[in-house]
């Protein structure tokens, strides 16, 4: 077992702001006593072998200074191992670090943390989502794009078109890219007809609706605290599966600001449902932690304990 945790860097994160979080993660740890060594990919693949390469060593930590993105990666790299992941929040969404309440604004103090966490040898257990094709074997988890696994959101419908739109753009750059994307998959709005198998549910097993969106939450919040899921918790072995059926534009955009503070669930247009299991049937790509998991069918399972996070 190596005694050096690696930190895996997105310099890029956060317009810059991924390498002035490394340089405070790395005093950090070396303020607590922990050596660190730093691993910066060019490019995702090159970041996820470095981050598997880290656990196949036995790292004492992966600690992921960046966004939702490089979390995602760090997070599929410890799943299901005893390496434990440290979050240091360096992007614009930082969802994993507020489910975790960790500082998702100040990245020194979260490095701070989970350095302090680390040197103490305190973790949380914490339960994941694995994405697998329909029809997969438990567990087979074969590459969905963002990897088999997820800590947050995985969502299909009207937010996975803006991100499909907006992926496809290459104009204008950053934030306003997303924001032409809405507006354009708004004036083409229209409810979407699912097929929903559900294990682990009291209620029916089988469902088939028509919704504007579904986000299956097994944490609280996706694009930059977004509280799709307000319910969710990250130990209880179950996903909270939000349902947006059929609604206005207009309405939709009133209740936009409700998302933030989760208190959309009163909303007649939206329910939520538990399960263990959900495989969604739809003509949509589905997105996790923000990036892409494949084309429906697909099947979420969530996994109780699959990863322990310094905090």
């Amino acid at each position: 077992m190596s005694d050096t945790a690696t930190v895996l860097v997105n310099p890029g994160s956060g317009g810059g702001l991924g390498a002035r979080a490394a340089l405070a993660a790395e005093r950090a740890f070396a303020a607590a006593g922990v050596p660190v060594r730093r691993a910066v990919g060019a490019d995702a693949s090159e970041a996820a072998r470095l981050a598997r390469e880290a656990v196949d060593r036995g790292a004492p930590a992966l600690i992921a200074v960046g966004g939702d993105g490089l979390v995602n990666l760090a997070l599929n790299a410890v799943a299901g191992s005893t390496v434990p992941l440290g979050v240091v929040p360096a992007g614009t969404g930082n969802d994993l670090a507020r489910a975790l309440e960790l500082p998702h604004r100040d990245p020194g103090a979260a490095a701070a943390r989970a350095a302090e966490a680390l040197a103490a040898g305190r973790f949380r257990t914490v339960d994941l989502g694995r994405v697998a094709a329909a029809g997969a074997a438990a567990g087979a988890g074969p590459d969905t794009g963002a990897g088999g696994w997820f800590g947050t959101v995985l969502a299909c419908g009207l937010d996975s078109r803006v991100n499909d739109r907006a992926n496809r753009m290459t104009w204008p750059h950053g934030k306003t890219r997303y924001d032409l994307a809405l507006l354009a998959e708004l004036a083409a709005l229209r409810p979407v007809r699912f097929r929903l198998a559900l294990e682990g549910h009291p209620g029916p097993s089988e469902l088939e609706l028509d919704a504007t969106l579904i986000a299956v939450g097994n944490a609280t919040s996706y694009g930059g605290g977004m509280r799709m899921c307000p319910e969710a918790r990250l130990d209880d072995g179950l996903f909270d599966i939000t349902v947006v059926g059929p609604i206005g534009r207009l309405d939709l955009v009133r209740t936009v600001p409700r998302l933030y503070r989760g208190t959309h669930l009163a909303h007649p247009a939206v329910s939520v449902l538990r399960a263990a299991r959900v495989t969604i049937e739809a003509d949509l790509t589905a997105y996790a932690d923000g990036e892409p998991a494949g084309r429906l069918p697909l099947t979420a399972t969530c996994v109780p304990g699959a990863a322990r996070v310094l905090c």
